[in-house]
């Protein structure tokens, strides 16, 4: 019953999928019975990528969302994986790159879900500002599981120098009952010329009682010529 709410809940976000910006990449791929799906999604310009696979009865699910943002920097990934009693991998990443007063916005989304199974989230976002330009990085990512196995890692970067200002947010959650969980967190900005960098990283860990549960999150800015930085970290550990 859970592996269909499961698959139905990936298939209602496949068919609300749309194409909101100048560029964009959908791909969708659904097994069954022990089968294996693979979806992969990849734009360029000022981009919008999504990717989601599902996999029942022991099948293995793989999402990858990949989006490059080069037009005053957009770009925009997600990828969702879920599978019932196997393995599940969601990968997205953003790179988007922003210069001369212009702004440059990555934000990646990732899920991986499982049930009896294993359930592995990246999420990757780079952003780029830089002549008075503006980089933000947004990374999300979450791993979830039913008496499995959930990692989740985020990595939110952004650079700024010549009077630019970089951004940087990160949020990792894993959460699992009657298993492991782990999670990951990075979040990093640079700035240089009289910019400023900004890095903010939360991480949330969460598994049953007497079951492993793991938090590791790193939050930092480097300024250097006059630049100016602020970061700040937290983790969450649940057991």
């Amino acid at each position: 019953m859970r592996a269909r709410i499961l698959t139905a809940s990936a298939a209602s976000l496949m068919m609300t999928a749309t194409a909101a910006w100048a560029a964009s990449a959908t791909a969708v791929s659904v097994a069954t019975n022990g089968g294996s799906s693979s979806s992969n999604a990849t734009a360029y310009g000022n981009a919008d990528a999504t990717a989601y696979s599902g996999a029942t009865n022991g099948g293995r699910s793989i999402a990858n969302s990949t989006a490059y943002g080069n037009r005053y920097g957009y770009a925009g990934s997600d990828a969702v994986a879920v599978s019932d009693h196997g393995l599940a991998i969601s990968n997205s990443r953003a790179d988007a790159r922003g210069m001369y007063g212009g702004s440059a916005l990555a934000s990646s989304e990732s899920l991986a879900g499982a049930v009896h199974g294993v359930a592995i989230s990246n999420s990757v976002a780079d952003a780029w500002g830089m002549y008075g330009g503006t980089a933000e990085s947004r990374s999300y990512s979450t791993a979830l599981s039913r008496y499995g196995y959930a990692d989740s890692n985020s990595l939110a970067r952004s650079h700024g120098s010549w009077g630019g200002r970089a951004v940087s947010n990160s949020d990792s959650l894993a959460d699992t009952y009657g298993g492991v969980a782990r999670s990951s967190v990075v979040a990093d900005s640079r700035a240089g010329w009289r910019a400023s960098a900004r890095a903010d990283g939360i991480g949330i860990s969460r598994s049953g009682p007497a079951r492993a549960s793991n938090v590791n999150v790193r939050s930092i800015s480097r300024t250097s010529m006059y630049g100016n930085g602020h970061s700040r970290g937290v983790a969450i550990e649940v057991r």
